[in-house]
């Protein structure tokens, strides 16, 4: 009878909640969040920063343009070598899925133009970006990324259009 009566209390009691669930935090502000403003240049950064850290191709791909572009340059053949968005995000989910860690550290931006109606604008950048395939497959690459960003009114997110990659791989 003594253990039914001390069962039935604790039951209840955790009845009511789940000890394996963890609460909700609420200690966030609302509109509060990890990723960068979209609308901001910098923003851009940190959602790009975001995606790579996170391996989240999600977030990514909402940071293209439908007509986005990348450009590198290929110096064995010694020429440019440009695709869209579409090999895009099939290059980047790749890298994201065969990658255990990407750490991607922006630098100083070189240079920033921007148009009179702010719908445009032009970034040059440092950046350094350390790939981890696994702990004996580590490469490194250090150089410039120049992105152009567009969005159609001044109150909306940008948009990458092209990605120019002048590093060191």
């Amino acid at each position: 009878m003594k253990r039914t009566v001390i069962i039935l209390p604790l039951f209840l009691i955790l009845g009511s909640c789940n000890p394996f669930a963890p609460g909700l935090d609420e200690s966030l502000e609302e509109g509060d969040s990890i990723l960068g403003d979209p609308g901001t240049v910098d923003g851009v950064f940190q959602n790009i920063k975001y995606a790579y850290t996170f391996r989240d191709t999600t977030i990514y791909g909402q940071l293209l343009s439908s007509e986005f572009s990348f450009v590198y340059r290929d110096y064995d053949r010694g020429v440019d070598v440009t695709w869209g968005r579409d090999e895009d995000m099939m290059t980047t989910h790749g890298l994201f899925h065969n990658a255990q860690r990407l750490d991607l550290v922006w630098n100083n931006i070189i240079s920033i133009s921007t148009d009179s109606l702010n719908t445009r604008a032009a970034v040059s950048r440092n950046f350094n970006l350390t790939v981890t395939f696994n702990p004996s497959d580590i490469i490194r690459v250090d150089g410039y990324a120049t992105l152009a960003l567009a969005r159609s009114e001044a109150q909306r997110p940008w948009l990458i259009v092209r990605w120019r990659d002048e590093s060191n791989f």
